[in-house]
């Protein structure tokens, strides 16, 4: 049985910017993927302002738009992924792929249409539980996949190896 897909993204928002920075998805075999986010320019506020985020990094260290696309077109091709519901994803997911007039190839579902034997309180209980426990940082993608992934393996979803 392949793994559930899961995807987290960390982003920037101000009160001029809302945009991804950061993402981290898993792939069938459960293994994950993580990159830092070149902006496009259309995202950026006039005002420069974009937080606690440094630009010159992500512009250095980001991967482009289009290599994204092109790993998430490879990685997750008409997939159901979920997300722990919390963050604007669909927008942003959206925001990537509209920036290269492309078209999303995996639809968006949140956990709780995953595992449905706990309220959505509960499954972010469960969550909070899992990033506390085990000393993650949640603003990071890689620890909101990472999270999603032990939920789906306490609920039988993950083959075990």
């Amino acid at each position: 049985m392949p793994a559930p897909r899961f995807l987290d993204i960390e982003y920037c928002q101000t009160d001029d910017a809302l945009f991804p920075v950061a993402m981290a998805w898993s792939l069938e075999n459960g293994q994950m993927k993580t990159v830092v986010i070149a902006p496009a320019d259309e995202w950026l506020p006039e005002d420069g302002d974009l937080g606690d985020f440094d630009l010159h990094y992500l512009e250095e260290q980001g991967v482009p738009l289009l290599e994204l696309i092109h790993e998430l077109h490879q990685d997750l091709p008409d997939q159901t992924v979920y997300v722990d519901g919390l963050d604007p994803d669909e927008i942003l997911v959206d925001l990537i792929f509209n920036a290269m007039n492309q078209e999303v190839p995996f639809e968006i579902a949140a956990v709780t249409e995953l595992i449905t034997s706990l309220s959505a309180d509960a499954l972010e209980d469960y969550r909070h539980q899992i990033l506390f426990e085990e000393s993650l940082e949640p603003q990071l993608p890689e620890n909101g996949v990472y999270a999603l992934l032990l939920m789906a393996q306490t609920y039988g979803l993950l083959d075990e190896d």
